[in-house]
């Protein structure tokens, strides 16, 4: 029932143009079944000659015409009554096709919607192969239960309603012959519907698992062939695309065991009708018309009720992909913690920070440090010491577990987000280039920007040279991940993404790790005359960028082991000094 009051959220606003549909369906099924009535009066009447005995004045107009009117007319109501179905029909479809189409839009909206509101840190831990799954085929599960089994599951049951009182008004001896079969068909598929459920949860499950991993070969493509690894990863794709067969086989064997058993009910159902019918109709218990519209009502039956089984089926996956679905949407959002907003100066303290990542040992340990407006900081430290962590922290893409951060004196969480993100920027560490031009990559971050800009933030990133070299310059397209473009050159594109909004923090987070050394000192010090008053963050392994900066920490064990300028730290004994030396830098006594 969760996932039915699930569906009935969705279809807000569309309510009752679905309820529509139930009742255009009920129209359409009961024109439909007055025509057997018709054929049999036409049988009876028109061929047989009996005497109609029901209503008198109906019985009056068909003693007026004679057999050939009568059969004439018979056939003609006839298929005037199928008309009317048709409309109802016609009208049943379209109108479901309509909410169906619809609500999936705004389901996939709203999923795509929460999504990107969801905070940095899920993002980080997130399957994207099962997040496509949610959205793409799990919302077209929804999305087909709408248009088409919602609305058999409910014309079903007006049909076998219906049919049964119309068959008992004929003859209720044989409506309970005629009917006999049908519970215990909808009770097996019911049960099998109830067991059947949790393997279409199993076989979703293992198909999102194939997508993930397809999603990842493809896009890594390129380093798979680099490193003749394509067996190895057709190796692993073969094993989760076995899983995914072997679940979608076993769920097809029960489908299979179900449609057969269901046959033999149907089929049994029909001899049932014609030996009883047939016995009584040559006994002359009932008319032949009547037989023959017995018949008809129960092949008419037989294909509903059977189907109710699939149709219940396709509902069991239907509540799966919105349990699915839901499990999304149950995710809180980033919370938006304050409305504080206003121009940023630049200063910024670590006061008594300390940082875990779940179920994880704590990255950072009482982190103290305060930096003025405009200073630039560099932070090194060994692989997995908590620099980039560090630096997430300022736009609030992670929150510290205790102690605070503070920009101009106010903690980072009273900052409205918009307010803080957009003068708080971070080139990330791993750079991702949408499949657009240069020009869409580089005004990401403020799209209203003026031209003057993009070409400051471009210079500044040493990026106008390259840019100038690509025949369609600004609007050159750049592949799916900037694949046509060097490691260096998506890593200036992003810098240029950063820069673009002026903002009054800038974070470069090892962002000249593909960059050599003359060019991250060039945009470096392009940075520095251009943003004066900007505070700049800058994490790298290369000891040479950082020698120009204000200040330099070093993250070691979770916390800061050393701090100082280049000259200081270049005379102690400390993570630096051994970098420097490793980097086969000139002597220091070549330097000061």
């Amino acid at each position: 029932m969760n996932g039915l009051r699930q569906l009935n959220t969705h279809l807000r606003g569309r309510r009752l143009l679905y309820f529509s549909t139930f009742i255009a369906a009920a129209a359409a099924s009961f024109f439909g079944l007055l025509q057997p009535q018709v054929v049999g009066i036409v049988i009876d009447v028109g061929i047989g000659k009996k005497t109609w005995t029901g209503a008198p004045w109906l019985a009056a107009q068909f003693d007026r015409l004679n057999s050939q009117n009568l059969i004439l007319y018979g056939a003609l109501f006839s298929i005037a009554l199928m008309a009317i179905s048709g409309f109802f029909m016609y009208l049943q479809y379209r109108w479901s096709a309509i909410v169906a189409e619809d609500t999936s839009k705004r389901i996939r909206e709203r999923l795509y919607n929460h999504l990107q509101n969801l905070d940095y840190e899920y993002h980080t831990k997130s399957n994207t192969g099962d997040l496509i799954q949610r959205c793409t085929s799990d919302v077209d599960t929804i999305r087909n239960f709408l248009s088409t089994q919602a609305n058999e599951v409910g014309s079903g049951i007006f049909l076998v309603i219906t049919t049964a009182v119309l068959m008992a008004s004929l003859n209720k001896p044989l409506t309970f012959f005629s009917m006999a079969v049908f519970p215990i068909l909808f009770l097996f598929g019911y049960i099998f519907f109830s067991k059947v459920k949790i393997l279409f949860s199993a076989t979703d499950e293992a198909e999102a698992r194939l997508s993930e991993t397809l999603q990842k070969n493809i896009h890594g493509i390129r380093v798979v062939r680099a490193f003749a690894r394509a067996d190895y990863e057709i190796e692993g794709f073969d094993t989760k695309n076995i899983e995914y067969r072997d679940r979608s086989f076993h769920l097809t064997k029960l489908l299979a065991w179900y449609w057969s058993i269901s046959e033999i009910m149907c089929f049994s159902q029909i001899g049932i009708v014609m030996a009883v019918g047939g016995w009584w109709a040559a006994g002359g218990k009932i008319t032949l018309g009547t037989a023959i519209v017995f018949f008809t009502y129960v092949g008419r039956l037989l294909w509903p009720v059977r189907e109710m089984g699939r149709t219940l089926t396709e509902m069991g996956k239907a509540m799966v992909s919105l349990r699915r679905i839901q499990e999304v949407f149950d995710i809180p959002p980033e919370r938006e913690t304050g409305a504080y907003q206003r121009k940023i100066r630049g200063e910024i303290e670590f006061r008594n920070v300390s940082f875990q990542y779940k179920n994880q040992r704590p990255v950072l340990r009482n982190i103290n440090c305060k930096v003025g407006p405009g200073e630039i900081v560099g932070i090194l430290g060994p692989t997995g010491s908590g620099k980039s962590t560090l630096v997430h922290l300022l736009p609030r893409l992670y929150r510290p577990n205790e102690g605070r951060v503070l920009i101009d004196s106010v903690d980072a969480g009273s900052w409205r987000s918009e307010s803080l993100r957009s003068q708080v920027c971070i080139s990330l560490q791993e750079t991702f280039l949408f499949n657009r031009s240069l020009r869409e990559n580089i005004i990401l971050a403020a799209p209203e920007i003026a031209d003057g800009l993009i070409e400051t933030s471009t210079e500044a990133a040493y990026l106008g040279e390259v840019i100038e070299n690509f025949e369609d310059g600004y609007e050159t397209l750049v592949g799916e991940g900037g694949v046509t473009l060097s490691g260096g050159q998506k890593q200036r594109v992003a810098i240029a993404r950063t820069l673009i909004r002026l903002p009054r923090v800038i974070i470069l987070d090892d962002c000249f790790s593909a960059v050599d050394t003359q060019t991250g000192a060039n945009i470096l010090a392009e940075i520095r005359k251009r943003f004066i008053d900007t505070t700049i963050f800058i994490v790298t392994h290369q000891v040479s960028t950082l020698k120009e900066v204000d200040r330099i920490l070093i993250l070691e064990n979770g916390g800061i082991s050393h701090e100082g300028s280049h000259e200081e730290l270049i005379r102690g004994d400390n993570l630096y000094r051994r970098i420097w030396d490793i980097q086969n830098v000139p002597p220091e006594t070549d330097l000061i």
